[in-house]
């Protein structure tokens, strides 16, 4: 089935239906591919993303095949 199509089907019976259980479990998983990543990783994690951008943003960077060249 076409993804338009799909899309008015599933529409179709969300309107359709009366059970919370389905609306909130559809709601959930919006909720869960919209999510930023960053909720998922530690505290360490998220630190050293904050570190690496950081570095990046004051030219502190290699290019890659450089950086490569030097551990092959």
């Amino acid at each position: 089935m076409k993804l338009q199509a799909e899309k008015i089907e599933l529409a179709k019976l969300l309107l359709n239906t009366n059970n919370p259980r389905i609306i909130q479990s559809i709601r959930q998983i919006f909720k869960k591919e919209s999510a930023d990543f960053l909720d998922d990783l530690n505290s360490d994690q998220i630190a050293e993303i904050k570190k690496a951008s950081l570095e990046i943003k004051e030219g502190e960077i290699i290019d890659y095949e450089p950086f490569m060249a030097k551990h092959r």
